[in-house]
């Protein structure tokens, strides 16, 4: 792949999703867009290069798919469950003793991928039912990825995947099995709502949120990215909310906006140091 191909499809991605990528990472576009490539026609990574526009509001489709195709990861259920544990023992208690009974408590999944995090999250808030005691809650999963998104909708997933991270009692009691594959309880499906978000774009559509996972993203954006998505995250929390990023990403020499929970890895209150808006990204806004 000639140098200029990289450097044209390197900035679709860092405009179209903040993914930061170098030189050594070309292995990587050879094995993400092989299907992209016989999706549209095209021969190779070059020409696929030559079909790239420089960064506008909306993608082409090519476009949205060669950003799908690098920025879809896995996700399983209950992945690393130390954050589960803590928003089920800790936050989760903490919060409704703080909220007025009427409030609604809102939760979101960012980068919520097929959907595994926020169905982890209903499975907590339907055992938690008692201590809910009929209080209204929200899971809001978003993500850039069509794909990842109509899959999470569709609530089904193969045997490989309900293997990973989920209890067998969960499993009984949560998904009916269809075929070879599972497919997630109607109820759990309705406490989810999932919506097609660019982090890079404007958040406001989301609402306020009383809690945010956003795990295992920062790690592909640069420092400045990353400031720019954790600030405009806070925007959309209340002072007393809570935010869990992955077990290696930190807000340390980012942001102000939170700060790291004592004792905990991975988990942080908001403050009330957030800078003035930024606008949102001009390309890829979904």
């Amino acid at each position: 792949m000639k140098t200029a191909s990289f450097d044209s499809i390197a900035a679709l991605l860092y405009a179209g999703s903040g993914l930061s990528i170098g030189p050594d990472k070309t292995y990587l576009l050879e094995n993400r867009l092989g299907p992209v490539l016989k999706k549209h026609g095209l021969d190779n990574l070059d020409n696929l290069a030559l079909k790239l526009r420089p960064a506008t509001a909306t993608p082409t489709q090519l476009e949205q798919d060669v950003i799908e195709a690098m920025t879809t990861n896995e996700s399983f259920f209950f992945r690393d469950d130390k954050p589960f544990a803590h928003f089920r023992t800790h936050a989760l208690p903490r919060l409704l003793a703080a909220r007025p009974a009427a409030a609604r408590l809102r939760i979101w999944s960012a980068a919520a991928s097929t959907g595994q995090e926020a169905y982890s999250l209903a499975m907590i808030l339907a055992e938690s039912s008692a201590s809910l005691s009929g209080r209204s809650c929200e899971i809001i999963g978003t993500d850039i990825s069509r794909e990842a998104l109509s899959r999470a909708q569709d609530g089904l997933y193969t045997q490989f995947e309900v293997q990973r991270g989920l209890p067998i009692t969960n499993l009984v009691k949560y998904f009916r099995k269809e075929g070879i594959q599972w497919r997630i309880s109607e109820n759990l499906r309705q406490m989810v709502q999932f919506r097609l978000l660019n982090l890079l774009g404007d958040l406001r559509g989301v609402g306020q949120c009383d809690v945010v996972f956003c795990r295992n993203v920062l790690i592909y954006f640069d420092q400045p990215t990353k400031t720019r998505v954790l600030e405009a995250i806070a925007r959309q929390m209340p002072h007393d909310g809570v935010l869990y990023l992955g077990g290696a990403e930190t807000v340390l020499g980012i942001t102000d906006a939170f700060a790291a929970q004592s004792g905990e890895r991975g988990v942080y209150e908001r403050t009330s140091q957030v800078s003035k808006r930024a606008k949102p990204h001009a390309a890829g806004v979904a």
